[in-house]
């Protein structure tokens, strides 16, 4: 039986993840990746972990963490999670925290809580990839966001969804270090995202995946900290903030957490409910464990690492790109941004890297709402080790030339 006449009308808006599909060329050994926005496995606190498993295991706590747990998340992982939000200047508590399998199941959520067909999310040009396929399976409309600046007025936008059939339900971003671009928003721009969605009373989603991983520059306050000042606290603000151990500790035990308003966290327990119950409480604990004693090494280990990694990628990039094509200089994170001359195709680009050269990147356009940026694509450099930048950036320059040529 062909079963795809019964499928509902968001099936077809579900898309196979082309970063997810390029990370089976890590297996390739000769193929030098810059695909895959992935920690590098060597920086895993493995140690850490084995121990704490171990304790976990064979102590008092065994069989809570082999029972079924509370939905809202593990009461410790909770509260320490709620004292690094006061931390950076979101002042809560534990009931403000909502543990997520990974924060990609958070953006999930956030879609089906949000979103019904043809409701508009606004969303930078480009943004993150996982968010659009999270949202996407809830048939909405996408408009552009522009934090910087651009014509677009709270009236232009609330005018565009009501034409669609629905209205503006949230503004989506990664404000510090995006995935894919790099950029990091201003302070003023934090504030003019803060200012459109009061005007047109959304919700702000902000995406903090890669918040720790700051190798320059000057730290800039998380736009649900500005939104606790402006409204007098969390549980007044607008903003939902998006938080992961993926990226310091390790993205296997996917373990994320929401920071929001309780009476959204209220919503969300119940959509939980619904999908798994809860997130796995053994992995809960033992992150607890690991957090509580190796978080903040693991942030300067990491950081450490990925610093020096993203100097010589760029160092790379100045020595051997032509002429026409321009990249991103990242604060930090976890990828540079390229822009290719008009005409070159990095999708076209890709399969030739693969093929003759052996080097695999992520075409721009997956990281566009309506595919356009088909000129762009990204760099990760958290993998990139000495050859991949003395010999994979070589090659890439030399390919990209022989597009221009020809």
């Amino acid at each position: 039986m062909d079963m795809t006449d019964l499928f509902a009308t968001r099936a077809g808006r579900m898309k196979a993840s082309e970063i997810r599909e390029l990370l089976k060329l890590l297996d390739q050994p000769d193929i030098i990746s810059f695909a895959g926005g992935i920690p590098d496995p060597a920086l895993f606190p493995h140690e850490a972990f084995r121990q704490s498993y171990a304790e976990v295991l064979g102590g008092a706590s065994a069989n809570a963490a082999l029972q079924y747990q509370v939905s809202e998340g593990f009461l410790p992982l909770r509260q320490w999670i709620a004292g690094e939000m006061a931390r950076i200047g979101i002042p809560c508590d534990e009931g403000n925290i909502f543990i997520t399998s990974g924060s990609q199941q958070g953006l999930d959520y956030l879609g089906k809580l949000f979103l019904s067909p043809n409701d508009t999310a606004l969303v930078t040009w480009p943004t993150y990839l996982g968010a659009l396929q999270a949202f996407s399976a809830y048939e909405p409309r996408y408009d552009r966001l522009s934090p910087a600046g651009g014509n677009m007025t709270p009236d232009a936008y609330r005018e565009a969804a009501t034409q669609a059939g629905g209205a503006v339900k949230f503004a989506y971003l990664v404000p510090d270090f995006a995935n894919p671009s790099g950029e990091t928003l201003t302070l003023a721009q934090r504030e003019a995202v803060l200012d459109l969605a009061e005007e047109l009373g959304i919700a702000v989603i902000e995406d903090a995946a890669y918040a720790a991983l700051r190798y320059s520059g000057e730290p800039v306050p998380p736009i649900a900290a500005l939104d606790a000042l402006r409204s007098g606290g969390i549980d007044a603000g607008r903003t939902i903030y998006c938080g992961s151990f993926s990226k310091i500790l390790a993205p296997g035990l996917r373990v994320g957490w929401i920071c929001a308003p309780r009476r959204l966290i209220e919503k969300l327990v119940l959509t939980k409910q619904a999908s798994d119950l809860h997130s796995p409480s053994i992995n809960q604990m033992v992150v607890h464990r690991v957090a509580e004693t190796h978080y903040g090494a693991q942030v300067e280990r990491t950081r450490a690492a990925y610093h020096a990694r993203r100097d010589a990628l760029l160092k790379a990039l100045e020595a051997h790109m032509p002429a026409g094509v321009s990249w991103s200089r990242p604060e930090g994170g976890m990828f540079v941004w390229m822009t290719l001359p008009e005409g070159i195709d990095a999708a076209v680009l890709l399969a030739r890297a693969v093929s003759e050269a052996r080097v695999a990147f992520v075409p721009g356009s997956a990281f566009h709402a309506d595919g356009s940026g088909t000129n762009t694509l990204r760099l990760s450099f958290t993998l990139a080790d000495e050859r991949a930048v003395t010999e994979g950036i070589p090659r890439l320059a030399a390919l990209i030339r022989s597009a221009l040529e020809n």
